[in-house]
Order: C-alpha cells, then structure tokens, then sequence
C-alpha cells in the first residue's frame, strides 16, 4: 500500500538504488554485528541489511509503518515502536552499529542523544541534511564550525562518506544530504574532568559568536586564567580548537 510522507516526521524516504547500495557499502556490515537502524521507513535500507546481519533492530516512531514493517521484514528482525529521542541505546547491549537516515528536523538534538550512549556504540553511519554535515566536519576559524561540531569532534572521528542529491528521496527535500561515518575516539584524546560543564563553556562561548572570549565568557573565566593557560581571551569561539575548550573547562573544575 502506498504510504503517504508525513512533514511532522520529517520523513523523505530514500529509494534511488544506488545510493542505497553504496551505504550498504560504505557501512560494511558483517554477519554477527549488532546493527541498530533509526527510522527504518519504508525498509528500503532494512532489507539489505537484514540479509548481511543476523542482529538487526529498528526504532520507528509511525506507527502506520511499523504496521507495514511487521508484516513486510523478515521475523527476526527486532521492530521497536518509538521516539528515537527517548529511546534507550544501551538497552540493546554493547558493540552497536547504528545507522539510519535521520529526520532533519530533529537531527541535531538525536545527535546529541546518541552521544549519551558512546559507550555502547561502535560506529554510526548517518544521512543528514548536508549543511549539518559541514558543521560536523568544520574546522577551527570556519563560519560553519560551532557548538555541534566541538562536542561531536570530542567524542567520534567524523568522516564524510557521500553526498547524496535531493533525487535519490521521495518526496524530494529542498536540501541536499550526505551520509556521515563517526567512529568514538577511544581513548579520548583531550578528556574533560567534567563533560556537562565542557558543554556548559562551549554553549556559552558559541551564543554570541561575534563576542570575543572575554566578554561571551566573562561569567566563567577570569582574565588570569586565559593568561594562565596562554589563550587569547579577544579571539572569538570560533577560533578555539576542542582541545583549548577543554582546557578552560578543566581550568575550572581545578
């Protein structure tokens, strides 16, 4: 039966074959892994994953497509009904594979869901709008560097994998994708002493990105403390490596 796209879910499904197969490609499953897929959809991903891994879960929140997806997957593959926003990760065991087309307009705050449960992840393949992507990627002294990409360069290595045009989905998006690779960094190689206090500097420092350190900051650090750890305090968040962010927020906690 024909499924009809719905906005409050973000959902454009992707459907060009080729696409399809270099994700497949690019995530490499094999046969015991423990692969997890957010937003399974129409299965279009599902299917080919099923048949290469014999541990396959899949968190859905339509419940017309779960529906669909009970009767049209294969058994054992394991359909959990839900928000991917609420949904415990770590319930699923340990070694996760994730992947998943994730919906645009709630990418970011499931990124940062999905960072609660490093723990528990090995790697995570995802398809996001492109612009997120850039974010993730950027580097110190760029426009696109910012919040998300600090907190998610302390934890994973992340790699771009594909760009993917706004054809390859039905419906089409007004935006162009791309599928991401993040592999946790184990060891983290600049560990925080406290991570909610790191993101609690990081947010501040990137709510007012023309303000320099001295001032976006000012209610957390004292002028000795960047002489002290030789950091420029009239330079702007976006010049400050995660590594400098980590040393500010340890400033602190010492």
């Amino acid at each position: 039966m024909r499924h009809v796209a719905r906005k409050r879910f973000g959902q454009h499904f992707l459907t060009d074959a080729a696409v399809l197969a270099q994700i497949v490609a690019a995530v490499a499953p094999q046969r015991e892994d423990l692969m997890v897929e957010i937003g399974p959809g129409l299965g279009a991903l599902t299917r080919p994953l099923a048949e290469r891994v014999t541990k396959l879960h899949v968190i859905e929140i339509d419940r017309d497509l779960v529906a669909r997806l009970r009767v049209e997957l294969p058994a054992d593959v394991r359909i959990h009904e839900g928000d991917a926003l609420q949904f415990d990760f770590a319930a699923l065991g340990q070694r996760l594979r994730v992947v998943g087309n994730l919906p645009y307009n709630i990418s970011t705050p499931l990124l940062f869901h999905l960072c609660r449960f490093v723990a528990n992840i090995d790697d995570i393949h995802a398809m996001l709008q492109r612009e997120v992507v850039e974010r993730m990627v950027a580097r110190p002294s760029t426009a696109d560097y910012g919040r998300l990409s600090v907190m998610l360069q302390y934890r994973f290595r992340i790699e771009r994998v594909l760009a993917v045009p706004a054809t390859a989905f039905r419906p089409a998006p007004e935006v162009e994708s791309a599928v991401v690779r993040m592999s946790p960094l184990r060891p983290l190689p600049h560990p925080a002493d406290d991570e909610r206090l790191l993101e609690t500097i990081v947010t501040a420092a990137f709510s007012q990105r023309r303000k320099t350190l001295r001032n976006s900051l000012r209610e957390h650090f004292s002028t000795e403390i960047f002489e002290r750890l030789r950091l420029d305090a009239g330079v702007r968040a976006q010049d400050l490596s995660v590594a400098d962010f980590v040393r500010l927020a340890n400033a602190i906690g010492r």
